[in-house]
């Protein structure tokens, strides 16, 4: 593919530029204006010197799609414009992307420093596949930084940092964490599947490797699943070489999709961001409601430092309500334009519990641990009108108030003589 004579750089361009034109400024087969989807496994060549070489590196080209595939290279490059990174590599999943991050740059032997609030799934690596491999790990409260730089300046080879956290929506202070890593070395990669590139990219902010798990915002569809890791070529070059010989690699109808969604990436999070803070404004208010989790809300704990490392609070709300897991079951039918489902960052509004979607993998014991309330749910907004889902939020909420109200009026049960 050849760049359009005529095209200008990206360089200077808007996000929303970044998200149509990333990895797409090239002059497709057939002259055709989407990326093509090239679904052969392998590629073939005539002259076999040239053949060595692109199998060497030494020349362009492709060999077998576990390698690369030009449809999944199209994403790679449109994911690097969007975080300005040297580099990217795709991933069958996020958890694909997330794994294959951590096992290529922990050995036997290494130490890890992370926050108890992390993606279950996340949480899992942690506590039960990295220490059988030997590696380390201390796990310091979220929000106390100064706790994890005392962990982090006793060494260490990984800081893991996931910002805004899920599902409680809490914040890290990047720039801080990554200076205490770089006194002792330590490599820095952060997951920012929820701020998504448009709110927060911390490669400027000084972190080594951006992780997404595509399959949410990025795809912005829930019809796919997809991982994509970010940083400079030299540290990409170790993360690609993983993924080729374990082989958890992106398969090019998914990437396809993937680029699709991505190209109304700036249009989607404009609305679910606007719904976001309408609905966790709205919950404030609601006495079912004992507490709200949403960086953009003044009283956030560390509101101060997400308006200094974001351009915006994302589109994930979640919420504790009171009455715990009874309450979720009455609530969440009730609502109309929303799905009760495990996954977040479609056009369609999601909710749920930790306990069936962000924490299922964990155990009551263990959610409680991490400080995961069985009354927690969280809330992906989607880009219907804001109205609708907050009225349809109200009437969910009358609805479980009528319920308690009923309850509190019934008699109690007392024995008494016939």
């Amino acid at each position: 593919m050849n760049k359009k004579p005529d095209s200008a750089g990206l360089d200077n361009a808007g996000a929303g530029t970044r998200a149509v034109w990333g990895g797409e400024q090239v002059r497709h087969p057939y002259n055709a204006t989407q990326a093509p989807i090239v679904l052969s496994a392998a590629y073939g060549y005539d002259d076999i010197d040239v053949w060595y070489d692109v199998a060497m590196g030494k020349a362009p080209g492709f060999i077998y799609s576990r390698m690369s595939n030009p449809t999944v290279e199209t994403l790679e490059a449109k994911i690097g414009e969007l975080e300005k990174a040297e580099s990217a590599v795709a991933f069958s999943s996020g958890m694909a992307a997330i794994s294959s991050v951590l096992y290529t740059f922990l050995a036997q032997g290494d130490r890890m420093v992370s926050t108890k609030d992390s993606y279950g799934g996340t949480n899992k690596i942690f506590e039960e596949f990295l220490p059988r491999t030997g590696v380390e790990v201390t796990l310091c409260e979220t929000f106390d930084h100064e706790a994890i730089e005392r962990e982090i300046a006793r060494g260490c080879q990984v800081v893991y940092l996931e910002t805004p956290t899920n599902p409680t929506l809490k914040i890290l202070d990047i720039q801080r964490l990554v200076a205490a890593a770089k006194r002792v070395g330590a490599l820095v990669v952060a997951d920012n599947t929820f701020a998504t590139p448009l709110n927060q990219n911390p490669l400027a902010l000084g972190v080594d490797v951006v992780i997404h798990s595509a399959t949410k915002f990025l795809s912005g569809h829930g019809d796919v699943l997809g991982g994509l890791v970010c940083g400079s070529e030299a540290l990409m070059a170790k993360v690609r070489h993983y993924r080729e010989i374990n082989g958890a690699t992106l398969d090019p109808l998914s990437a396809y999709m993937i680029i699709r969604g991505m190209k109304t990436l700036v249009l989607r999070m404009r609305q679910q961001q606007h719904s976001a803070r309408a609905l966790a404004e709205f919950l404030c208010t609601e006495p079912l409601v004992a507490s709200v989790n949403y960086p953009g809300l003044a009283d956030h704990p560390n509101h101060a430092v997400a308006c200094a490392q974001m351009g915006g609070f994302g589109a994930i709300v979640s919420f504790v309500l009171v009455g715990g897991m009874d309450s979720v079951k009455l609530l969440l039918p009730r609502l109309r334009f929303a799905h009760c489902a495990g996954n977040l960052g479609a056009v369609e509004t999601i909710y749920g519990p930790a306990r069936t979607t962000s924490h299922v993998e964990n155990t009551l014991e263990e959610r409680q641990a991490l400080g995961i309330s069985e009354g927690l749910v969280r809330v992906s907004v989607g880009i219907e009108d804001t109205d609708d889902l907050l009225d349809d939020l109200k009437q969910a909420f009358a609805f479980v108030r009528g319920l308690r109200d009923e309850k509190s009026q019934q008699p109690a049960f007392s024995e008494g003589v016939n």
